[in-house]
């Protein structure tokens, strides 16, 4: 009768832990919480941007520093530019995929990286600078590559797990 008893007892109380164990993990779904903020730009800026992105839609303006930093879909892609506070344009990024490629820039990633997959093209533009960043996927590997005046580098190359 002991071994029985000491079996239930044991039993009993593993299933309490459990229990509560699987209560106190209880999920709580929160209401997503969204950060607006908008701050105003000078009249020279907005020119600036509306000269420089004329098919820019939804412009998110945030002051940064000294600067203005924005937020904006253009051609389906996303995008973010920099200006000064007297409207000149610091930097510009561009966040597409091999289809916003230029035709001699994705001839150039294929013919070096045969099996691999264009997942993302990221394009910067600063002071003049046209550079690509650009991820690769095949089977194995990751590859992170930049491309700048028709100079390709390979930045990352990683085994997948």
């Amino acid at each position: 009768m002991k071994p029985q008893f000491i079996v239930r007892l044991f039993g009993s109380l593993l299933f309490s832990i459990i229990f509560l164990g699987l209560y106190a993990q209880e999920i709580k779904e929160l209401p997503p919480v969204t950060v607006t903020t908008s701050s105003k730009v000078t009249e020279k800026v907005a020119r600036a941007f509306d000269k420089s992105f004329k098919d820019a839609i939804r412009p998110e303006w945030y002051k940064l520093n000294k600067n203005y930093f924005v937020k904006f879909i253009s051609e389906d892609q996303k995008n973010n530019a920099l200006f000064t506070k007297s409207g000149n344009l610091i930097y510009h990024i561009s966040y597409g995929y091999e289809k916003n490629l230029p035709d001699d820039i994705r001839k150039m990633v294929k013919s070096t990286y045969v099996d691999f997959n264009i997942t993302t093209a990221i394009k910067v533009e600063e002071q003049g600078r046209k550079i690509w960043v650009i991820n690769l996927e095949d089977d194995k590997h990751l590859v992170l590559i930049r491309i700048e005046d028709d100079q390709l580098e390979e930045v990352g190359n990683y085994n997948k797990s």
